[in-house]
């Protein structure tokens, strides 16, 4: 199963508050919130939606190709994608703009306060799906929203199948938009916020929406994932449990490429659920979103311990 993965790619500068944003928050003075956060702790790391899917989805042997745009600072960052099995074939380079950069900052309760600067991003919409061959589906994760729009309508025109990711830009995007994401999709990605956002959004009801899409994936934290398919019950899928919890940024990714991952192998959805969840746990065991690693016999034995041993065997011929 050929995959592209279009959104951001992005170096994220994640840094650390000691303390609870909950606790400097007064309510009666939301309105002119004036907060300036010391942080003990600040990693640079590789990042951004698409680069961090496509990063998980080449360590389970996939080589999914990277869609987006950046700037001429990527020399490295290709490197090190392409040494994880990442096609960057599909990445823009432009000659004006840096690569964007996320700036977070996550508190003791790991919540988190976040800015992005789109820089090269911007010339996202510019690429054309045509050239990068055969795709079997096309993932439309956070990018230029403009870019967002002609990959979906894109991959429509083409008979290409695609998933919707539309996330952290659902805050900026107008109801049009969203529909033009959701219309059609075989898939749809979002957490228990992004749900009701786009059913706000887009003015469909939760079931309207399952009309319009052929399964909605939805992440729940701590509690795991459900997956809904119309006219049926939806599955829920309890959460992996983590070792330790270090830092969330680019969780939600890795649960993506897990689940795309198991479904590329002809597993089912309830397994590619499964994969989600632990790799996810594995993603919020290390300090960033591409600092984990898959070491097959580890992953397969902490599979069984999570969900019985019917799942580790089931996924075991596909990790040789």
């Amino acid at each position: 199963m050929r995959i592209a993965v279009t959104g951001s790619i992005a170096t994220d500068n994640l840094m650390t508050f000691p303390g609870r944003f909950a606790d400097q928050l007064i309510a009666d003075q939301l309105d002119q919130v004036s907060l300036s956060f010391l942080v003990d702790e600040m990693e640079i790391r590789r990042g951004g939606c698409a680069a961090n899917i496509a990063f998980g989805l080449g360590l389970f042997g996939q080589s999914p190709v990277l869609v987006g745009a950046v700037g001429k600072d990527f020399d490295d960052y290709r490197s090190w994608l392409e040494r994880h099995g990442v096609d960057c074939s599909g990445v823009h380079i432009s000659e004006f703009k840096h690569t964007a950069r996320f700036l977070c900052t996550t508190d003791s309760d790991h919540n988190q306060i976040a800015s992005f600067y789109a820089g090269a991003m911007a010339e996202a919409r510019e690429i054309e799906l045509g050239p990068l061959g055969d795709l079997d589906l096309v993932l439309v994760s956070p990018n230029d929203p403009d870019a967002m729009v002609r990959h979906t309508e894109e991959a429509r025109q083409r008979g290409i199948a695609f998933a919707a990711d539309p996330s952290q830009q659902l805050a900026r995007m107008e109801g049009d938009a969203v529909r033009t994401l959701l219309d059609g999709a075989a898939y749809l990605f979002c957490n228990e916020y992004e749900k009701a956002l786009c059913e706000q959004k887009t003015g469909w009801s939760e079931q309207e929406i399952l009309e319009h899409v052929g399964i909605r994936v939805t992440t729940l934290g701590a509690k795991g994932a459900v997956i809904d398919r119309k006219g049926q019950e939806g599955l829920h899928i309890p959460a992996a449990p983590e070792i330790v919890k270090v830092e969330p940024t680019g969780v939600g990714d890795a649960f993506r490429a897990g689940f795309l991952a198991a479904v590329s192998l002809g597993l089912t959805l309830e397994r590619a659920a499964q994969v989600g969840n632990l790799i996810a746990a594995h993603a919020l065991e290390t300090p960033g979103g591409q600092d984990y690693t898959l070491n097959k016999p580890a992953f397969l034995t902490r599979l069984a311990e999570a969900y019985g041993d019917e799942a580790a065997t089931d996924l075991k011929p596909h990790l040789s």
